[in-house]
C-alpha cells in the first residue's frame, strides 16, 4: 500500500469551516507539546493547547492562532476541531494587545476574586494571536506586501 502524497486538512470552529485543502505538512500545538504531521501519519487523537498552528503547501506556510479542542490525525486527513482558530490576516492586533494588557493586569493584582486560570488562558490566547499576526506581516504573500514608493 502506497503512502498518500498530501493530507486533507480541515480546521473547524463552532461558527465556521476555516480551512479545507490538501497540504504537505502541518505543525499542531498539542496539549503535550507541538507535533508535526506528514502524509501517512499514524492515526491518533490529540487535545489542543493554545498556540500557533502552521501548514505548508509547497514552499508557502500559513499560520493560525489556535486554542483548545481536538485534532484527529489519519494517514490522509487531519481534522482540527478548535474553540478558536484565526488566520494571521484576520487577527485584530490592537484588540489582542489590549487583551494581553488586561490579562497581565489581572494576574498581577493581589485580589482574591481573580480567576487566575481564566486570566492565564486569556493571556496565552492573546500572545498566540500576536505571534501569528506578526508572522502575517512578514509573509511573502502577493497583494499583502507593503511596497515602498519608488525613489527618484
Amino acid at each position: 500500500m502506497s503512502l498518500p502524497t498530501s493530507i486533507e486538512l480541515q480546521i473547524v470552529t463552532p461558527d465556521k469551516l476555516l480551512v479545507r485543502e490538501p497540504v504537505d505538512e502541518i505543525e499542531i500545538p498539542g496539549s503535550e507539546g507541538y507535533f508535526g504531521v506528514l502524509p501517512g501519519h499514524t492515526p491518533m487523537l490529540a487535545s489542543l493547547a493554545v498556540g500557533e498552528l502552521w501548514y505548508r503547501k509547497g514552499q508557502e506556510k500559513t499560520y493560525l492562532a489556535i486554542a483548545f479542542g481536538f485534532a484527529e490525525v489519519l494517514p490522509d486527513r487531519v481534522t482540527i476541531l478548535a474553540q478558536l482558530a484565526e488566520r494571521a490576516e484576520d487577527i485584530d492586533v490592537t484588540r489582542a494587545e489590549e487583551a494581553r494588557k488586561r490579562a497581565e493586569n489581572r494576574l498581577t493584582q493581589p485580589k482574591s476574586d481573580v480567576d487566575y486560570e481564566r486570566a492565564r488562558a486569556a493571556l496565552t490566547k492573546s500572545l498566540a494571536r500576536l505571534q501569528v499576526a506578526s508572522r502575517g506581516q512578514f509573509a511573502g504573500r502577493v497583494g499583502r506586501q507593503r511596497m515602498p514608493p519608488p525613489q527618484g
